[in-house]
């Protein structure tokens, strides 16, 4: 299996998701991608330059598209995280008005704070300019595949596609499963996340660029995957998106219930008794424009027959 290079450059780098953007590397089932990205708002140094030129109206800054040969909807893409590396600084905000949350904590006087992270990899933990330091725990904030919808689309809101999930659980160790909209799959990431709580009540985690972000993929011919759902370290994770939490908790549970009869060969209300017993549901965001909820089976929860 090859391993590929992509470079956050004029040649890769995208705001929005789009069908309609050539791919930038084609790669086989298998292959591994070594992807270097910015931080979602294309800042190349910690002084608060961008990357330029960006894109009219463009949003996070996402490196790619891939495509995948023989990637074909009803299919699953399969993108498994082997290795995370951030960058040597970070950034995230709080108040400013820029986030709802930040308005209902009643924190709208501009300018807001600005808080500046250095970041060490090496020994996994980020300080701030006021010496608070806490423990790393990189993922991408953003993974996708490109929406079969004609257009360009915005970053913002995470959706069927995968994209803007920001889910902590997305750690080394993952596997990511999207339901591939268009031939091809045309995969696109970015958003490093150095550390970020469930909620991402700011609205922005410790943002950071990525040095590494090795991703390996692979194709589920057969798939009757309808929304995301991944498999981590902490267990299998199911995800729910709207503007109404209600409806982004049940999005999340009923995939968590097709999998868990899916797994372990259940019929829907004994899934349901055995979710309220050891499934978690989670808030993972709710600053994307819609909400995300993510529903977590720890491993080896459910034993026996």
């Amino acid at each position: 299996m090859a391993v590929h290079h992509l470079e956050s450059d004029l040649r890769t780098l995208r705001g929005h998701w789009s069908h309609e953007f050539e791919p930038v590397l084609t790669i086989d089932p298998g292959d591994t991608v070594r992807f270097r990205t910015l931080d979602a708002r294309w800042y190349v140094s910690s002084d608060g330059r961008q990357f330029e030129p960006r894109p009219q109206g463009a949003g996070h800054a996402l490196t790619g598209p891939v495509a995948i040969r023989g990637a074909e909807p009803g299919m699953a893409l399969a993108v498994r995280v082997d290795k995370l590396r951030t960058g040597g600084w970070g950034w995230n905000v709080a108040g400013g008005g820029a986030f709802g949350v930040n308005q209902f904590l009643g924190m709208t006087e501009p300018p807001g704070l600005v808080v500046k992270w250095t970041l060490d990899p090496d020994a996994g933990t980020g300080t701030t300019q006021f010496g608070r330091t806490v423990r790393l725990r990189p993922f991408l904030g953003v993974m996708g595949v490109a929406p079969a919808q004609p257009g360009q689309h915005s970053t913002t809101p995470p959706s069927v596609i995968g994209g803007n999930v920001d889910c902590k659980e997305l750690v080394e160790g993952s596997t990511l499963y999207l339901p591939v909209q268009v031939a091809g799959a045309l995969f696109s990431c970015g958003d490093g996340h150095a550390a970020q709580g469930d909620g991402e009540v700011s609205g922005t985690a410790i943002e950071c660029g990525m040095d590494v972000a090795e991703l390996t993929f692979d194709l589920v011919r057969h798939s009757r995957l309808t929304m995301p759902r991944a498999h981590t370290p902490a267990g299998w994770v199911t995800f729910g998106f709207s503007e109404d939490l209600n409806v982004a908790m049940v999005q999340a549970l009923s995939g968590m219930l097709d999998l868990m009869e899916e797994l372990h060969g259940l019929e829907r209300k004994e899934a349901l008794s055995l979710a309220s017993v050891v499934v978690d549901l989670r808030v993972t965001q709710v600053v994307n424009q819609v909400r995300g909820v993510h529903a977590v089976l720890p491993h080896g929860a459910i034993m026996g027959v």
